[in-house]
């Protein structure tokens, strides 16, 4: 298939707090885009602040899809994002618009970049139960550590409580004798798309502190209070949702098991961890070109580098408003 016969992708990728958010808008008023969003999290409703979703008002006009599409109790997963993503791009293209993936969850945006084939064989219904019993005997850490023992990959990209996703490595491992990173390194990726990936990234002292900076400001936003109503809600402590950064860190000060400043501190080290553990999934993609966004003076020209990017891959011949004002903010 050609490049004039598949439909175009731009994809903005990066750790968290790195400032994509800031970029997209600039970037999709450029370039006609629509924004889907590439974060596991967003899609859920009632857990704004912990997600930095970006309010409708600060949208300027553009359409962002694939957030607020479902409750806290919905197990939202990557297949799943990977179907609603492949009609939103359909939709999207035939407006006459480009479909603009902005997010950092790494399999997620990796699955639809090159339509990754998921497969349900290979479950283990006792095996699974077991590995929950093991998880609430032993504790999250432990399964984890299992978990490392035969799927090193895996285990760097998984956070020890996020244990759907650490059983189902397991179980992978145990019915096929086969890693799931194994079995995601041996996806065939050939994109459908004719396809343009930006990754961002900054020097690693200003990301943490950039980190450190968004979750007091989450904090200042009522972080506490949203984790509360959502618990009050009767949101189950494991559902997948509550796994997100700033839940999980939360939810112990709220059931009295640490104080505040202790959640906190657990909160931002996770949240460094995240963003390491984003940036060493991004460098194994193919395809991406970077641009070091580091230095707040410096965004106008951060933005220049990615509309000359973009203009290479598209071969300059997407509508590209350059007489439009490219002042743009920080950021999220």
């Amino acid at each position: 298939m050609s490049n004039q016969e598949r439909p175009r992708l731009l994809v903005l990728v990066g750790p968290t707090a790195v400032g994509k958010t800031g970029y997209s808008l600039e970037i999709a008023k450029h370039w006609n885009a629509e924004i889907i969003s590439g974060d596991s999290m967003q899609v859920y409703r009632g857990m704004d602040i912990g997600t930095a979703k970006l309010p409708i008002e600060e949208q300027q006009g553009i359409p962002h899809h694939l957030i607020d599409i479902c409750e806290p109790d919905h197990p939202f997963s990557v297949a799943e994002f990977q179907e609603r993503c492949a009609t939103l791009i359909d939709e999207i293209t035939a407006r006459g618009r480009v479909p603009f993936i902005v997010g950092g969850t790494g399999l997620y945006v990796e699955s639809v970049c090159y339509n990754y084939q998921f497969s349900e064989t290979g479950s283990d219904e006792a095996y699974r139960n077991e590995m929950e019993a093991y998880a609430e005997a032993q504790g999250n850490e432990a399964l984890h550590e299992r978990l490392r023992q035969v799927d090193p990959v895996s285990a760097e990209r998984l956070h020890p409580n996020d244990r759907r996703r650490v059983i189902r490595a397991l179980e992978v491992h145990h019915v096929t004798g086969q890693t799931l990173a194994e079995q995601q390194a041996g996806q065939q990726k050939i994109s459908p798309y004719e396809l343009c990936i930006v990754g961002l990234t900054r020097p690693r002292e200003e990301l943490y502190n950039r980190v450190e900076q968004r979750i007091d400001e989450m904090l200042a936003l009522g972080l506490v209070e949203e984790v509360e109503r959502l618990v009050r809600a009767g949101v189950p402590r494991r559902a997948i949702s509550m796994q997100g950064l700033g839940y999980k860190e939360i939810i112990p000060y709220l059931e009295g098991e640490m104080p505040l400043d202790t959640a906190v501190t657990l909160l931002k080290r996770d949240t460094r961890h995240f963003a390491k553990r984003q940036l060493s999934w991004f460098r194994h993609m193919k395809d991406i070109q970077w641009v070091d966004v580091g230095g707040e003076e410096n965004f106008y020209e951060n933005l220049q580098s990615i509309h000359a990017i973009i203009a290479g891959k598209f071969q300059n011949d997407l509508e590209y408003n350059s007489n439009q004002s490219c002042n743009g903010g920080n950021g999220k």
